[in-house]
């Protein structure tokens, strides 16, 4: 559950509840050591070679933190644990630069696909769900998720733990709340990881991950690992840095909580009958299978499709790329990573653990996706001629596909919502 980037659109920081240890007995893991890296210079100090401009900085958010403690020592965190936490807390100008990027380039489905879901990285989930198997069964009994889907998670947020990250949460979040960018979601974060700290699951030392937060294994941010987390192995802890039990739990638990329906597939490819209306491609849009199939939707294989109450068509790629029928258990993805590419990727890669084919159709690879400034110009251009598609933020949202079909409507062409240069050309062009 890492910060989001161009190809990972933001997603709500959720995670899981604890599990009573003798559901799990037997099947906690030795932790791996988490690594700690070197520290940079103290906050309030700084290097001999710091110029005016630096000093003031460090000094500010020495004084941020000083006033920040009142109201977390309110909020009931000790001040043993605000010792543990600030007495050596550091000011990171990188987690700001970082916060501050705007990546002008996207990815295509495609392109995040083939990253994501390589034959590497399959290989390597059916190892590791080999050897941990029992950890995985064991999470999949008490919650009902798979154990392939569970490692595909686990495998997309931090290739299996290889790369998690190695920023100090505290230090992370501190930084990032006096910034000011995003204050208030920063502090509420930074008091989840002071109780945290406080329950004694995780030593700050070995509180790491990403720049903007997001820990551990599972990379869940601070506020989730309280909603979620769980003690998969009976320590009494709940470590989603080293025990692959409470990894494995967590995960399975968040995926519960977000609704999994057990028994049910995550989605499968399908074919759609030739008049089908690519405007009716959308998530929200769901009824059942049963509909669909009378519609003449069909799987490639002709076998009867998954019997989803509410299902959806998606088309990730717009009307010349692969369809796919979605259910709740392809939603219950998405509220671990709000982005349909990551979603796909789970669902793919867990087929793939499990020795299942992939993507069928081909990917339209002759398109380019838009860079950010494209896409602000193609909402600028829609809002311009009446096709509201809300403010001009270079991102793809609800808003701007529906602007987009209605163009799409107007001038005769599928109503897909996806896209194009040659879409942002036509609507400059009138």
């Amino acid at each position: 559950m890492r910060e989001p980037t161009s190809a990972l659109p933001q997603r709500p920081w959720l995670v899981c509840t604890a599990l009573a240890a003798a559901a799990v007995a037997g099947c906690a893991s030795a932790p791996p050591t988490a690594p700690r890296p070197a520290p940079p210079a103290t906050v309030g100090s700084a290097p001999a070679t710091a110029g005016p401009d630096e000093v003031a900085l460090r000094e500010g958010f020495a004084r941020w933190v000083t006033r920040l403690r009142p109201g977390l020592q309110a909020a009931g965190i000790h001040e043993a644990t605000l010792r543990a936490a600030f007495d050596e807390v550091q000011y990171l100008p990188r987690v700001v630069e970082l916060d501050r990027a705007q990546p002008e380039f996207t990815r295509a489905v495609w392109d995040y696909l083939d990253s994501a879901v390589t034959p590497q990285r399959i290989a390597l989930g059916q190892d590791k769900l080999l050897q941990f198997r029992g950890e995985a069964e064991a999470a999949a009994a008490r919650y009902g998720v798979p154990p392939d889907i569970v490692v595909a998670i686990w495998g997309i947020e931090s290739n299996y733990g290889s790369h998690y990250g190695n920023t100090p949460t505290i230090d992370a979040l501190a930084t990032l709340g006096f910034e000011g960018r995003r204050e208030d979601w920063a502090r509420s974060q930074l008091l989840a990881a002071l109780k945290i700290l406080q329950s004694g699951d995780i030593a700050r030392a070995n509180m790491l991950g990403s720049w903007a937060g997001a820990m551990g294994q599972t990379q869940f941010m601070p506020s989730a690992f309280l909603a979620y987390a769980v003690d998969g192995d009976g320590d009494g802890r709940r470590d989603i840095w080293g025990s692959m039990a409470d990894v494995m739990c967590s995960t399975a638990n968040f995926l519960a909580r977000a609704g999994w329906q057990t028994g049910q597939p995550w989605g499968v490819e399908v074919k759609l009958p030739q008049a089908f209306d690519p405007g009716r491609a959308d998530t929200e849009l769901r009824q059942p299978a049963a509909q669909w199939a009378a519609e003449g939707v069909t799987t490639l294989d002709g076998a009867p499709l998954p019997a989803f109450a509410d299902g959806a068509i998606l088309l990730p790629a717009g009307a010349r790329g692969p369809a796919f029928l979605v259910g709740p258990n392809f939603r219950a993805i998405l509220r671990y990573n709000n982005s349909t590419s990551y979603a796909l990727a789970v669902g793919l890669l867990a087929q793939g653990l499990g020795g299942g084919a992939g993507v069928h159709a081909a990917w339209p690879r002759e398109l380019t996706a838009l860079t950010r400034s494209q896409m602000m110009a193609l909402q600028t251009a829609l809002n311009q001629r009446g096709f509201a598609s809300g403010a001009p933020d270079g991102m793809m949202g609800p808003a701007t596909r529906d602007g987009l079909r209605r163009y799409q409507r107007s001038v005769g062409l599928p109503a897909d919502g996806y896209p194009t240069l040659d879409l942002l050309q036509r609507v400059q062009a009138q």
